[in-house]
This record gives structure tokens, C-alpha cells and sequence, in this order.
């Protein structure tokens, strides 16, 4: 019997030796610390705590999507074929979510499958990252050249648009996040990035004029002016301000929330979370949120600095690039610097497509590291405990 377990032991630790387990267990204990702040306030649910419930379930199938992503090689994925697949096929379900997809709170955004929602725009976050690896990796050294700017800027502006006119502005400001990111990870040149910033200035105007939604304005215009209507546009953001700062160093304590208990801050499981969690945990609570975010963003970049090619280490900072920019997104409008898009915590918010596609990325990226030679893993590890 010992034989028998100690021979599964070994099988398992050579199957998942490439998992960076310091990154998923960091993922792990940010998705348990949205779980306990969901459990905080199980009376304003109406079937008795379902957020929490199916968190854990959603939670589950993440570890075990992570696990089975992390197994392949990944090399198919730089085929020209499979990425203008995997392209094509998230613009036909950007285009069909917009005739057919289920309505929520004025956003036509997901599939009503029943049991569960699922939501496009997660994944076409990573198809992307996926298409601009495979681009750049092939013309790096030819990136100086405008054309390679505005052709993977077309790639990127095709999904931005679907997503808009959801309308989900939080997803599309991720999805164009991850686009520049990349482009200057790539390397461009400081004239293009000066053109694209104009360019994206009289974007922005006629998007203001013609594109955005009476709400999408009224949303801006209480950021810049957050006082002016308290009641209205206004409310859900001075709220989310309140409770961050009333958690002040220690925090209220976990269940005793009032901003989130009473019912004052809305969505307090998915759009506000952070400032859910901050006003129950306090500074010290946010500080060790952050440090966890930081774990994974570092351990993230160490594989990307460490790759042994040009489409892992693009893949690798694209990934930091998403996940980053959608704390940056989710944390700013939580306290007042940026405008409510309705963008979800990365691991920690509640729902499963975002989370699934979020764990599903880290386990590709694992997958990716099993192409990697076991003394530049070995040397890889070393390093990056000493980093962490």
C-alpha cells in the first residue's frame, strides 16, 4: 500500500512538475478571500447564500480546468490555422451574443444556458493575447514599421468594437489594454506611440459624440464631477468610496460590513468587491490583496523574462498585461479614480466564465513551460523565490 501511494506521489509530481505552484496557490488565496467576503452577507441574497454556493462550485472546476489546461505543450498554438480559428470563431460569438445573447441590467453580453451564463468577452481577452504572440513573435525585429501597428491594431479593434457595443466599455478598455501593452512590449517606436496617442485623442472625441450611451456619459462626467449627482450616476461610486474608507487600518471585521450589509453598495460580489472586501478587512487587509496580486503578476513576468522563445514571452507579458489591467480597472473605479465600467476582480469576483478563462490561462501558461529545459526550470525556480 505504501509502495502503491508513494509510486502516485512520484507519477503526480512528475505529470504537474512544471506547475508554478507559489502562482496558483497566490490565484487560490485571492479566489478563498472573495469567497469569505461573499459568505460576510448571505441575508441580502434571496435564495439563501446561492453566491457563495455556487462560488465554491465555480471555484472547484477553475482548480480543475487549471490542471488540465497545464498538461499540453502548446506548440499548435503558433499555427497560423489554429489562431485564425480560435480568432474567427470568438468574432462569430461576439456577433451572435449581439442578436441572440440574454439581456442584464441593459447588456447584452452573455448566452442564458440554463445553469449558467457564459460570457464571450472573457475568452476574446486571451484569443487576442494568443493572436498578437503569434504576429509579433514572427516580426519583432520588423515592428518599427507602421504597418505591423495597424494591422494587429485592426485584429484588436475588431473585438474592442463587438464588445462596445454590448455594451461592456470595461471589457473593451481591457481587450485595447492588452493590444498596447503588447505592442510596446514588442517594441514600438516613440514617433508611432506619439501618432497612436492623437490617433486614439479623436477616437476617444468621436466615440464621446456618436458611440457612448446617455449612462456611458453620465458615468464620466460623475467621475470628473463626483459630487454632482449623489442620488443618480453618482451613487454607486460614492458609495464603493465610503466603504473602502471606513475599513480605515484594520477594517470593520469579516460579517460586519454596514455599507455592503445594509445594502448601500451595490454589486458588492462582483463589480465592488474590492470595496466590499476593503471596508471589513481595513489597510492591512487591501496590503496583503495587493501582495498577493503582486505574486502572481512577478511569478507571471519570471516566466516571461525566463522563456525560452519569443511567442512564450509574449504570451507570458500578455497575460501580466491582462490580469493587471483588469485589477487597475476594477480597483480604480472601487475608489475613485476611474470612471464604473463594471469590470469583475481578477479571481476574486463572483461568476465562472471570467473565472475559468482566468485559471484556464495560467494552466496554458504552465502547459507552455513544459517545452522548457529542466535545468533552466530548476535554475528558473531559484530565482524567483529569491524574487518573491
Amino acid at each position: 500500500m505504501h509502495a502503491l501511494i508513494r509510486n502516485g506521489a512520484e507519477s503526480g509530481a512528475r505529470i504537474f512538475g512544471h506547475v508554478d505552484w507559489f502562482l496558483l496557490v497566490s490565484a487560490f488565496v485571492i479566489s478563498m478571500l472573495g469567497l469569505v467576503t461573499m459568505r460576510s452577507f448571505p441575508t441580502l441574497q434571496p435564495d439563501g447564500g446561492a453566491f457563495f454556493e455556487r462560488q465554491v462550485v465555480w471555484i472547484g472546476l477553475a482548480l480543475c480546468v487549471f490542471l488540465i489546461a497545464s498538461l499540453p505543450e502548446y506548440r499548435f498554438l503558433r499555427r497560423t490555422p489554429v489562431v485564425v480559428a480560435l480568432y474567427s470563431g470568438i468574432i462569430f460569438l461576439l456577433g451572435l451574443v449581439l442578436l441572440f445573447g440574454s439581456v442584464v441590467k441593459g447588456a447584452q453580453e452573455r448566452f442564458d444556458l440554463g445553469a449558467f451564463f457564459v460570457q464571450p468577452s472573457d475568452p476574446a481577452k486571451i484569443t487576442l493575447i494568443v493572436l498578437l504572440s503569434k504576429y509579433f513573435s514572427r516580426r519583432h525585429i520588423e515592428i518599427a514599421h507602421i504597418r505591423h501597428i495597424l494591422i494587429s491594431g485592426a485584429y484588436a479593434v475588431f473585438l474592442v468594437v463587438l464588445v462596445f457595443f454590448q455594451p461592456d466599455l470595461g471589457s473593451a478598455i481591457i481587450v485595447a489594454s492588452v493590444w498596447l501593452g503588447m505592442v510596446l512590449i514588442a517594441g514600438i517606436s516613440w514617433k508611432h506611440l506619439a501618432a497612436l496617442l492623437i490617433t486614439a485623442a479623436l477616437f476617444s472625441g468621436a466615440l464621446w459624440q456618436w458611440g457612448l450611451q446617455p449612462y456611458q456619459k453620465d458615468r464620466i462626467l460623475t467621475f470628473l464631477h463626483p459630487l454632482s449627482d449623489l442620488q443618480g450616476a453618482g451613487y454607486n461610486a460614492y458609495q464603493a468610496a465610503i466603504a473602502v474608507g471606513s475599513g480605515e487600518l484594520t477594517g470593520k471585521g469579516v460579517g460586519y460590513g454596514t455599507q455592503s450589509k445594509l445594502q448601500f453598495l451595490p454589486e458588492y460580489e462582483t463589480d465592488f468587491i474590492f470595496a466590499a472586501y476593503a471596508e471589513e478587512w481595513g489597510f492591512f487587509g487591501v496590503l496583503l490583496l495587493f501582495g498577493l496580486f503582486a505574486v502572481v503578476i512577478v511569478r507571471i513576468l519570471g516566466h516571461a523574462l525566463r522563456s525560452g522563445d519569443n511567442f512564450h514571452t509574449l504570451f507570458a507579458s500578455g497575460v501580466a498585461i491582462y490580469i493587471l489591467a483588469q485589477f487597475i480597472v476594477h480597483v480604480g473605479m472601487n475608489i475613485g479614480l476611474l470612471p464604473i465600467t463594471g469590470t469583475t476582480l481578477p479571481f476574486m469576483s463572483y461568476g465562472g466564465s471570467h473565472l475559468l478563462t482566468e485559471y484556464a490561462v495560467l494552466g496554458i501558461l504552465m502547459g507552455m513551460r513544459r517545452s522548457v529545459r529542466p535545468s533552466t526550470q530548476a535554475r528558473d525556480e531559484t530565482e524567483l523565490v529569491g524574487a518573491v
